[in-house]
């Protein structure tokens, strides 16, 4: 008989919330007729270590708390701009249950919103919950924007964003299975070695890779469990497989769609059971490993059709992240684009001429980031000199055909402005937006250089200065 399986692990045990740090919150009472000194919840959340403080005439920044009578459409379009559209941490909190009938949470996590309560139980419980919330997401922000992170999965956007700030908590917080998907080239490696790399597990071994599509069938018992000497022809030692090395590690089976339906059903009592049997062997070895799994696949049509077990599906797809395609982020192109150029030609610091940041953000991108890392190559071979990289830099295969550039007004723009409307947004809202979005975009693609975005946006570092004051208030 085997021995008893290991257990697969799950969620670590959250902290209690007398062990929740001090965290400084906005809080603003949006509807309900109550001045925050006068808040009770205010009060406990005070009592509890998290330093509420009222709004100021500049608006939010960072994260905070928004308290509320009912659900409206006034508070779902403030959360919206508070929390930037989910990309800083707004918790709605409602005085009573019944302002969430209907699923009116729903409208407000559509918004942004981090999470939804209601005021149904005693303050101090309340406001520990709330604590352990923001410490939880506060120790999560701080692992996404550390250099681990930031120089080896690059982006910006709100789509990316999202993404790490899933990878970040079930690697730190969980040991559970997780399987990543996407498209070809989006970077399903990259976020299992950042995986395991956040991986907290005391005495943490290893990063074991096994590509599927490289498993010969009949040496697949080899490549997962392993050998003893004499156990078929050429066995002349013993050999360890995945599941052995990757033994207080991580083990990172690539292209896991790829796998025959035979191998599918040798592969799940090893990894519902942590046991395995060597080829040729007969004792029952013990194996304990956090299991990443990554295709390019829409697995749940596999297993529809009958092409992957279900069984196993549900073993190794206990969170599943989605790497979205380059283009659902293409705020991401110009910063991952100069990322490459660092990697390629160190100690320098690429600029770009707007003809070549154009195209950059026109060009499609069949194969993603790994596209547009060959092109940022083939760019950086050909640039000589100190200047920034010009037209004359890309080979002639990349240019536009005739002298036709592109408009950037293209369909999306247009459809973008069709939404606006149909949604009863007037002329002087969607100016104001636009020129907002221009300033955020290129003040983040320069870095916060000011003098380099104001340059690119034609006016003159004062007035860059003064519109952004605006925008804040």
């Amino acid at each position: 008989m085997p021995p008893a399986p290991a257990p697969l692990g799950g969620i670590h045990p959250p902290r209690s919330p007398a062990s929740v740090p001090s965290v400084r919150l906005w809080f603003h009472p949006f509807d309900t007729g109550v001045p925050f000194t006068a808040d009770a919840a205010a009060r406990e959340l005070a009592r509890a270590g998290l330093s509420p403080v009222p709004l100021d005439g500049d608006g939010p920044e960072g994260a905070g708390i928004v308290r509320f009578r009912e659900v409206s459409e006034g508070l779902c379009d403030w959360v919206r701009e508070a929390s930037r559209g989910g990309a800083r941490r707004v918790l709605a909190l409602a005085e009573s249950r019944a302002a969430l009938a209907g699923g009116a949470g729903w409208r407000l996590l559509e918004a942004g919103a981090a999470d939804v309560l209601a005021e149904d139980r005693a303050g101090a419980a309340l406001a520990g919950e709330v604590g352990a919330r923001f410490a939880r997401w506060a120790e999560v922000d701080r692992l996404v924007d550390s250099p681990l992170v930031q120089n080896h999965l690059v982006g910006r956007s709100p789509v990316w964003r999202s993404l790490l700030r899933q990878v970040v908590e079930v690697a730190a917080f969980t040991d559970a299975p997780v399987l990543v998907t996407g498209e070809s080239g989006t970077g399903k490696e990259l976020v299992a070695r950042l995986l395991h790399s956040l991986d907290r597990r005391a005495n943490k071994r290893e990063l074991i890779i096994l590509d599927c599509t490289t498993v010969v069938p009949e040496l697949s018992g080899s490549e997962f469990f392993g050998h003893e000497r004499g156990a078929y022809t050429g066995a002349v030692g013993p050999r360890e497989g995945a599941f052995a090395l990757a033994d207080g590690g991580t083990l990172f089976l690539d292209e896991v769609g790829e796998l025959r339906p035979a191998l599918q059903a040798q592969l799940l009592r090893a990894v519902q059971e942590r046991t395995y049997k060597r080829v040729g062997g007969n004792s029952w070895l013990n194996t304990s490993f956090r299991l990443v799994c990554a295709t390019n696949r829409e697995l749940p049509d596999e297993v529809a059709r009958g092409a992957f077990r279900a069984d196993l599906y549900y073993r190794i797809a206990s969170v599943t992240c989605r790497v979205p395609p380059l283009r659902d982020r293409p705020e991401d192109v110009i910063p991952l684009f100069l990322h490459f150029v660092r990697q390629l030609a160190p100690g320098t610091e690429p600029e770009l001429d707007d003809g070549v940041r154009e195209l950059l953000l026109r060009r499609a991108y069949p194969g993603n980031v790994r596209d547009l890392k060959q092109l940022a190559a083939r760019l950086v071979y050909r640039h000589v000199g100190p200047g920034p990289i010009t037209l004359g830099d890309l080979p002639e295969d990349e240019r536009p055909r005739g002298c036709e550039g592109g408009s950037w007004e293209d369909g999306s723009f247009e459809a973008s402005i069709r939404r606006a409307l149909a949604q009863g947004v007037g002329l002087k809202e969607i100016g104001r937006l636009a020129s907002e979005t221009a300033i955020r975009v290129v003040v983040a693609d320069e870095a916060g250089n000011l003098q380099r975005a104001a340059q690119r946006l034609g006016v003159t570092d004062r007035a860059l200065q003064l519109r952004k004051a605006q925008v804040r208030r």
